[in-house]
């Protein structure tokens, strides 16, 4: 994330990813949000049983006035939490792997899901950047 967006000017965040879609600056505040999330559930997963997991408006978010502080806040707080989601991460074994959450939408889910839907979900929205970055020659 941090090389996908690096040199990019204000004007340049600015730009939608695609017609209809997020700035990119909202999509890097919308990355930390959403794996801050990710990581909270997975700890609730852990401790608790079968959990039903908080859901949240991620349009009604990525509007919100913190979205307007400096990408770099975000970026820091992804690579924190990431930090975190790391250390948790490599100590879970299979049992724990196996545990469950309830999403309010998706049903039961093992935190080994969850990893998964995390992993591909920052790997995704940094495509949006790269793609939008090489269709502008930026």
């Amino acid at each position: 994330m941090n090389e996908a967006v690096k040199g990019l000017a204000q004007e340049q965040l600015d730009t939608p990813y695609r017609q209809g879609g997020w700035k990119l600056y909202q999509v890097v505040h919308h990355l930390a949000d959403s794996h801050l999330n990710g990581y909270i559930r997975i700890k609730m997963g852990l401790t608790e049983n079968e959990p039903i997991i908080k859901t949240y408006d991620q349009e009604l978010w990525a509007e919100l006035e913190d979205n307007k502080c400096p990408i770099e806040v975000s970026l820091n707080l992804f690579s924190s939490v990431h930090k975190r989601f790391a250390f948790l991460l490599k100590s879970l074994n299979n049992d724990e792997l196996k545990r469950k959450v309830c999403h309010p939408e998706s049903g039961l889910l093992t935190i080994e899901q969850l990893i998964a839907t995390y992993a591909w979900h920052g790997k995704h929205h940094t495509a949006h950047i790269i793609s939008l970055r090489e269709l502008k020659g930026w």
